[in-house]
């Protein structure tokens, strides 16, 4: 089996969903994440990165060492 599915559904009366797939086993334990329609993204590490780096917070290793050496 898969570490990941993606699957989606509709809300069901009742507030209730319902998940099927061929490849779940029955009886098996599994996590559910639920991402809600209009959920702002979260921004990935990497993201953050590129914009701290774009603002020129972030210095060079020859710049701190030359700075040290002052």
């Amino acid at each position: 089996m898969q570490d990941a599915l993606h699957l989606k559904t509709t809300v069901l009366p009742g507030k209730r969903i319902e998940l099927t797939d061929p490849q779940l086993s029955e009886g098996a334990e599994i996590d559910v994440f639920l991402v809600l329609p209009g959920s702002k993204a979260r921004r990935s590490a990497l993201d953050i990165i590129n914009e701290i780096r774009s603002r020129g917070i972030f210095r060079s290793k020859k710049e701190i060492d030359d700075q040290l050496k002052q």
